[in-house]
Protein backbone atom coordinates (compact mmCIF):
# COMPACT_ATOMS: atom_id res chain seq x y z
CA UNK A 1 0.00 0.00 0.00
CA UNK A 2 1.39 3.39 -0.98
CA UNK A 3 2.00 5.83 1.84
CA UNK A 4 -0.23 8.87 1.99
CA UNK A 5 1.44 12.17 1.12
CA UNK A 6 1.96 14.38 4.17
CA UNK A 7 -0.01 17.66 3.97
CA UNK A 8 2.21 20.67 3.40
CA UNK A 9 1.05 22.44 6.58
CA UNK A 10 2.31 19.66 8.86
CA UNK A 11 5.57 21.00 10.29
CA UNK A 12 6.82 18.06 12.35
CA UNK A 13 6.02 14.39 12.86
CA UNK A 14 4.86 13.75 9.32
CA UNK A 15 6.42 10.28 9.40
CA UNK A 16 4.35 9.16 12.39
CA UNK A 17 2.13 6.09 11.76
CA UNK A 18 -0.98 8.09 12.65
CA UNK A 19 -1.05 9.55 9.14
CA UNK A 20 -1.68 6.08 7.73
CA UNK A 21 -4.80 5.52 9.86
CA UNK A 22 -6.43 8.95 10.19
CA UNK A 23 -9.73 9.37 8.32
CA UNK A 24 -9.17 10.96 4.93
CA UNK A 25 -11.46 13.85 5.90
CA UNK A 26 -9.11 14.78 8.76
CA UNK A 27 -6.02 14.69 6.52
CA UNK A 28 -7.75 16.59 3.71
CA UNK A 29 -8.55 19.42 6.13
CA UNK A 30 -4.81 19.86 6.77
CA UNK A 31 -4.28 21.13 3.24
CA UNK A 32 -6.13 24.37 3.93
CA UNK A 33 -4.00 27.35 5.09
CA UNK A 34 -6.41 28.03 8.00
CA UNK A 35 -6.76 24.36 8.90
CA UNK A 36 -7.82 23.70 12.50
CA UNK A 37 -6.48 20.16 12.17
CA UNK A 38 -2.99 21.26 11.11
CA UNK A 39 -2.90 23.87 13.89
CA UNK A 40 -3.91 21.26 16.46
CA UNK A 41 -1.29 18.74 15.32
CA UNK A 42 1.56 21.25 15.01
CA UNK A 43 1.08 22.87 18.43
CA UNK A 44 0.24 19.75 20.45
CA UNK A 45 2.72 17.34 18.83
CA UNK A 46 5.67 19.62 19.62
CA UNK A 47 4.97 19.46 23.39
CA UNK A 48 3.96 15.79 23.52
CA UNK A 49 7.25 13.90 23.77
CA UNK A 50 6.97 11.63 25.54
CA UNK A 51 3.86 13.06 27.23
CA UNK A 52 2.33 16.39 28.24
CA UNK A 53 2.58 17.65 31.80
CA UNK A 54 -0.87 18.38 33.14
CA UNK A 55 0.65 20.73 35.71
CA UNK A 56 2.16 22.81 32.90
CA UNK A 57 -1.23 23.06 31.17
CA UNK A 58 -2.97 24.15 34.37
CA UNK A 59 -0.38 26.88 34.90
CA UNK A 60 -1.45 28.54 31.64
CA UNK A 61 -3.67 31.56 32.23
CA UNK A 62 -7.11 30.51 30.96
CA UNK A 63 -9.47 32.72 29.02
CA UNK A 64 -12.15 31.14 31.19
CA UNK A 65 -11.84 28.62 34.01
CA UNK A 66 -11.02 28.11 37.67
CA UNK A 67 -7.70 29.88 38.35
CA UNK A 68 -5.10 27.88 40.22
CA UNK A 69 -6.99 24.61 39.81
CA UNK A 70 -5.10 21.99 41.81
CA UNK A 71 -5.29 18.54 40.25
CA UNK A 72 -1.79 17.23 40.92
CA UNK A 73 0.64 16.15 38.24
CA UNK A 74 -0.43 13.69 35.59
CA UNK A 75 1.40 12.85 32.37
CA UNK A 76 -1.01 12.98 29.46
CA UNK A 77 -0.76 11.03 26.21
CA UNK A 78 -2.46 12.83 23.32
CA UNK A 79 -4.84 11.02 21.00
CA UNK A 80 -5.47 13.14 17.91
CA UNK A 81 -9.01 12.49 16.58
CA UNK A 82 -8.93 9.26 18.59
CA UNK A 83 -5.45 8.05 17.55
CA UNK A 84 -2.05 8.21 19.24
CA UNK A 85 0.87 9.38 17.12
CA UNK A 86 1.88 5.71 16.97
CA UNK A 87 -1.39 4.95 15.17
CA UNK A 88 -3.00 3.18 18.13
CA UNK A 89 -6.74 3.72 18.56
CA UNK A 90 -7.85 5.03 21.98
CA UNK A 91 -9.16 2.10 24.01
CA UNK A 92 -12.89 2.17 24.81
CA UNK A 93 -13.53 5.07 22.43
CA UNK A 94 -15.51 3.13 19.83
CA UNK A 95 -17.69 1.54 22.50
CA UNK A 96 -18.37 4.97 24.02
CA UNK A 97 -19.25 6.38 20.59
CA UNK A 98 -21.66 3.55 19.92
CA UNK A 99 -23.27 4.07 23.32
CA UNK A 100 -23.80 7.81 22.86
CA UNK A 101 -24.35 8.24 19.13
CA UNK A 102 -25.49 4.85 17.90
CA UNK A 103 -25.26 4.12 14.16
CA UNK A 104 -24.61 6.85 11.63
CA UNK A 105 -22.38 9.89 11.95
CA UNK A 106 -20.64 9.96 15.31
CA UNK A 107 -19.14 12.71 17.47
CA UNK A 108 -15.73 13.85 16.20
CA UNK A 109 -13.75 15.04 19.20
CA UNK A 110 -10.51 16.75 18.17
CA UNK A 111 -8.17 15.76 20.97
CA UNK A 112 -8.12 13.42 23.95
CA UNK A 113 -5.43 13.89 26.61
CA UNK A 114 -5.26 10.70 28.65
CA UNK A 115 -3.37 10.30 31.92
CA UNK A 116 -3.37 7.93 34.85
CA UNK A 117 -6.13 9.86 36.62
CA UNK A 118 -7.46 12.46 34.18
CA UNK A 119 -9.13 12.59 30.79
CA UNK A 120 -9.30 15.92 28.96
CA UNK A 121 -11.56 16.22 25.91
CA UNK A 122 -10.60 19.19 23.77
CA UNK A 123 -12.71 20.99 21.20
CA UNK A 124 -10.26 22.91 19.01
CA UNK A 125 -11.18 25.94 16.92
CA UNK A 126 -9.26 28.29 14.68
CA UNK A 127 -11.61 30.47 12.62
CA UNK A 128 -14.67 28.25 12.96
CA UNK A 129 -17.56 28.60 15.39
CA UNK A 130 -18.94 26.11 17.88
CA UNK A 131 -21.15 23.66 16.05
CA UNK A 132 -24.94 23.86 16.14
CA UNK A 133 -27.50 21.20 15.29
CA UNK A 134 -27.64 20.80 11.53
CA UNK A 135 -30.99 19.01 11.58
CA UNK A 136 -32.62 21.86 13.48
CA UNK A 137 -31.07 24.38 11.08
CA UNK A 138 -32.46 22.44 8.11
CA UNK A 139 -35.86 22.11 9.83
CA UNK A 140 -35.51 18.33 10.12
CA UNK A 141 -35.39 18.05 13.92
CA UNK A 142 -37.64 15.10 14.90
CA UNK A 143 -38.71 16.97 18.03
CA UNK A 144 -39.55 20.31 16.43
CA UNK A 145 -40.22 19.36 12.79
CA UNK A 146 -41.67 15.83 13.00
CA UNK A 147 -43.36 16.18 9.61
CA UNK A 148 -39.94 16.62 7.93
CA UNK A 149 -37.95 13.99 9.85
CA UNK A 150 -37.65 10.27 9.22
CA UNK A 151 -36.98 9.67 12.93
CA UNK A 152 -39.57 9.32 15.67
CA UNK A 153 -37.50 11.24 18.24
CA UNK A 154 -34.01 12.60 18.89
CA UNK A 155 -31.91 9.97 20.70
CA UNK A 156 -30.36 12.66 22.90
CA UNK A 157 -33.77 13.37 24.41
CA UNK A 158 -34.77 9.75 24.92
CA UNK A 159 -33.95 7.71 28.03
CA UNK A 160 -30.52 6.26 28.77
CA UNK A 161 -26.95 7.50 29.04
CA UNK A 162 -27.16 9.48 25.79
CA UNK A 163 -29.84 11.76 27.24
CA UNK A 164 -28.86 15.45 27.40
CA UNK A 165 -30.90 16.08 30.55
CA UNK A 166 -28.74 13.70 32.59
CA UNK A 167 -25.92 16.24 32.42
CA UNK A 168 -27.31 19.54 31.17
CA UNK A 169 -30.15 21.81 32.26
CA UNK A 170 -31.77 22.06 28.85
CA UNK A 171 -35.42 21.72 29.86
CA UNK A 172 -38.03 21.86 28.55
CA UNK A 173 -37.82 19.29 25.78
CA UNK A 174 -37.92 20.84 22.28
CA UNK A 175 -41.37 21.08 20.77
CA UNK A 176 -43.02 22.54 17.66
CA UNK A 177 -43.61 26.31 17.73
CA UNK A 178 -41.40 26.72 20.85
CA UNK A 179 -38.31 28.98 20.92
CA UNK A 180 -35.05 27.57 19.55
CA UNK A 181 -33.85 25.01 22.12
CA UNK A 182 -30.42 25.07 23.83
CA UNK A 183 -29.61 21.67 22.29
CA UNK A 184 -29.56 23.34 18.88
CA UNK A 185 -27.25 26.13 20.01
CA UNK A 186 -24.89 23.84 21.96
CA UNK A 187 -25.14 20.64 19.94
CA UNK A 188 -21.40 20.14 19.42
CA UNK A 189 -20.40 20.87 23.01
CA UNK A 190 -23.30 18.81 24.36
CA UNK A 191 -22.32 15.71 22.38
CA UNK A 192 -18.67 16.19 23.37
CA UNK A 193 -19.64 16.24 27.05
CA UNK A 194 -21.79 13.11 26.66
CA UNK A 195 -18.94 11.30 24.91
CA UNK A 196 -16.48 12.39 27.59
CA UNK A 197 -18.75 11.11 30.33
CA UNK A 198 -19.17 7.73 28.61
CA UNK A 199 -15.42 7.38 28.10
CA UNK A 200 -14.57 8.53 31.63
CA UNK A 201 -16.95 5.95 33.11
CA UNK A 202 -15.28 3.18 31.13
CA UNK A 203 -11.74 4.24 31.99
CA UNK A 204 -12.49 5.46 35.54
CA UNK A 205 -10.75 8.74 34.82
CA UNK A 206 -11.69 12.25 35.97
CA UNK A 207 -13.28 14.16 33.10
CA UNK A 208 -12.31 17.66 31.94
CA UNK A 209 -13.80 19.45 28.90
CA UNK A 210 -11.71 22.20 27.33
CA UNK A 211 -12.03 24.60 24.44
CA UNK A 212 -8.87 25.86 22.71
CA UNK A 213 -9.12 28.75 20.25
CA UNK A 214 -7.21 31.87 19.20
CA UNK A 215 -7.33 34.65 21.77
CA UNK A 216 -8.83 36.97 19.15
CA UNK A 217 -11.76 34.57 18.63
CA UNK A 218 -12.75 34.26 22.28
CA UNK A 219 -15.16 37.18 22.19
CA UNK A 220 -16.98 35.52 19.27
CA UNK A 221 -17.55 32.29 21.23
CA UNK A 222 -17.71 33.64 24.79
CA UNK A 223 -21.50 34.02 25.08
CA UNK A 224 -22.14 30.53 23.73
CA UNK A 225 -19.55 29.00 26.06
CA UNK A 226 -20.87 30.82 29.14
CA UNK A 227 -24.44 29.81 28.38
CA UNK A 228 -23.33 26.20 27.92
CA UNK A 229 -21.28 25.86 31.10
CA UNK A 230 -24.01 27.54 33.16
CA UNK A 231 -26.22 24.58 32.21
CA UNK A 232 -23.78 21.86 33.34
CA UNK A 233 -25.37 20.01 36.27
CA UNK A 234 -22.18 18.57 37.82
CA UNK A 235 -20.50 21.40 39.74
CA UNK A 236 -17.20 19.53 40.01
CA UNK A 237 -17.11 19.03 36.25
CA UNK A 238 -17.98 22.72 35.84
CA UNK A 239 -14.85 23.59 37.84
CA UNK A 240 -12.73 21.43 35.55
CA UNK A 241 -13.98 23.03 32.33
CA UNK A 242 -11.60 25.47 30.72
CA UNK A 243 -10.93 27.75 27.74
CA UNK A 244 -7.29 28.16 26.71
CA UNK A 245 -5.76 30.15 23.86
CA UNK A 246 -3.51 28.71 21.18
CA UNK A 247 -1.12 31.55 21.96
CA UNK A 248 -0.59 30.23 25.48
CA UNK A 249 -0.11 26.67 24.18
CA UNK A 250 2.52 28.02 21.79
CA UNK A 251 4.47 29.43 24.75
CA UNK A 252 5.04 25.97 26.24
CA UNK A 253 8.54 24.63 25.51
CA UNK A 254 8.88 22.01 22.81
CA UNK A 255 9.86 18.53 23.96
CA UNK A 256 12.77 16.69 22.40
Amino acid sequence: MAHRPIPAHILNGGAEPIFEVLPQSVVANMIRPTSENALLWNLIYRIAHPRISMASLLKLRPLWGTPGLQEGEDLLLPYFWGYAASGERLANLDEALDEIDGPGRQTEADLFLVGQENLILVEAKNLGLLGRCGRFGLKRCPEVHPESSSERACRYWEGGVARFLEHLDWAPRPAPFAPAPPCSRHYQLGRTLLLGDALARRTRLRLHVWLILPRSRWRTSERDWLDFVDRVRDHELWRRMRVVSWESIRELPAQA
